[in-house]
């Protein structure tokens, strides 16, 4: 049986995805984690044959995080699984060495048959996905919502996560998780590359 451990920061998603696990007789989870510093130490102890990796964690960049595991545990076979459907993003995961990509919104089935692919050693993106890297008409573009752009334009004019959070009436922590979905989707290492593609993407202005 295929064993599996889930990184994710959302504790509702965790469990609907043990559950699933558990129950398809294919595989069982063995280990969650609610952010990067305890998958590492969780990692030290015991790895899994499949790791499902969320990208937007309160620690840290789920992407650059697969990178680093992939140096330090070749043979982890890592699936990326996430709400992003960016080309950019899915494009950077599997350049880190993710061997899967999975949107949060999948089908059952899929998810299980992802968990099964990439356990035997072949690559599997989801339908949409795989759609999305296939497709010569796609562009690389970064898609961000109107939020997403005032909250960026915000930031741009030198707004506080406070003074952001008072201004569009919304809360702080709210800010901060615009802030790092911003960096992820921008694949920015800091809020001022942030700002700064944003202005050569015509994003703000």
């Amino acid at each position: 049986m295929v064993t599996v451990q889930i990184v994710d920061d959302h504790k509702m998603v965790v469990e609907s995805l043990s559950k699933l696990i558990n129950e398809s007789g294919i595989a069982r989870v063995t280990g969650v984690y609610y952010g990067l510093k305890s998958c590492r130490a969780g990692l030290a102890e015991e790895l899994p044959d499949v790791l499902l990796l969320d990208i937007g964690l309160p620690d840290g960049d789920g992407v650059d995080f697969c990178a680093e595991i992939r140096k330090t545990y070749p043979n982890l076979k890592i699936i990326m699984l996430t709400t992003y459907n960016e080309f950019s993003i899915a494009k950077r995961a599997l350049h880190n060495g993710a061997r899967g990509y999975i949107l949060k919104n999948s089908e059952s089935e899929e998810m299980l048959a992802g968990i099964e692919m990439v356990n035997n050693g072949e690559r599997f993106l989801c339908e949409e996905i795989d759609i999305l890297l296939k497709s010569k008409r796609y562009e690389e573009i970064v898609w961000l919502s109107s939020r997403e752009k005032e909250v960026l334009k915000r930031i741009s004019d030198g707004y506080t996560t406070k003074e952001i959070a008072v201004f569009l009436n919304i809360e702080e922590e709210t800010v901060r998780t615009y802030r790092k979905n911003l960096l992820i989707k921008l694949n920015a290492k800091n809020t001022p590359e942030a700002v700064k593609k944003g202005y050569e993407m015509k994003l703000i202005w």
